[in-house]
């Protein structure tokens, strides 16, 4: 066991003796924390809080009470490998959060950004790949293999389909099924969901200039509200005409692909 000397473990606390505790971490009564477990500087873990597996958390993160971190995949596949979840710094992870580990089959770690926000009951699941300043509400749940890019933020008892993209910047309503990919700066909201529009609420908040927003309109328009070819070819033209750093982000992220077809304005739902 590596423990700082300054780190402070309550007496019921249970710290397997593989586990590396780091400066000013604190672990609340009756957390079990396992071997392989490393904790940097300054968490704060709560009362009750397992955490489990190869499982990294960074600086200054917050866990509150009854979450379940690193435990096994929810995965049949699943058989026992060598998989890693990482948390990133100052990450605040409220009351029943569960993150599961990667998977041998999809590349064998789940990996989440610095400054997130997961509220009471979120999931994340195996393999997915969470960026930076990700909001995800109470009861917002992702599936395994998803991707979720910066700023993304999740509302409330929404649920993510497996191997799902969404985009940096996105909004996801609440009570919302995503089973197609999330364009960045995009906003979805239905069962199932449909892109309703830009996020503008939040690029605004987020300092974006007005010209931005309006180049990003421009190109939101091109894309999907022309009926003109193909949504590749008009992603791929829009691309060709623009120097917008977001509306480039954006028909990147479509020209790139992915498993899953895109979410669209409710009228074209069954062209992408």
């Amino acid at each position: 066991m590596t423990i700082a000397d300054t780190a402070h473990i309550h007496p019921t606390a249970i710290v397997d003796a593989g586990a590396v505790i780091g400066e000013n971490t604190r672990i609340g009564p009756y957390s079990i924390i396992g071997p392989e477990v490393v904790l940097g500087a300054g968490l704060n873990i709560a009362a009750h809080v397992v955490i489990d597996g190869q499982t990294t958390i960074g600086d200054g993160t917050r866990v509150y009470p009854f979450t379940s971190l690193g435990s096994d995949p929810q995965d049949l596949k699943f058989k026992g490998e060598r998989t890693r979840l990482e948390i990133g710094q100052n990450v605040l992870i409220r009351e029943h959060v569960t993150m599961n580990p990667g998977t041998e089959g999809g590349g064998g770690l789940t990996r989440v950004g610095n400054a997130c926000l997961f509220m009471v009951g979120t999931h994340v699941a195996h393999d997915c790949m969470v960026g930076n300043n990700v909001i995800l509400a109470n009861n917002a749940i992702i599936a395994g293999h998803v991707e979720v890019g910066d700023f993304a933020v999740l509302g409330g008892v929404c649920a993510v389909h497996q191997f799902v993209r969404i985009g940096a910047h996105a909004m996801v309503g609440g009570t919302t099924g995503v089973e197609r990919d999330v364009i960045p700066y995009g906003s979805v909201i239905g069962n199932r969901a449909r892109l309703a529009g830009l996020n503008i609420v939040g690029m605004k908040r987020r300092g974006f200039e007005r010209e931005q927003i309006h180049a990003l309109r421009a190109a939101f328009r091109d894309v999907f509200e022309s009926d003109e070819g193909s949504l590749q070819e008009r992603a791929q033209a829009v691309a060709d005409s623009t120097d917008d750093g977001a509306a480039h982000e954006m028909v990147d992220f479509i020209l790139a692909g992915g498993s899953r077809r895109f979410c669209v304005p409710e009228a074209k739902n069954d062209s992408a």
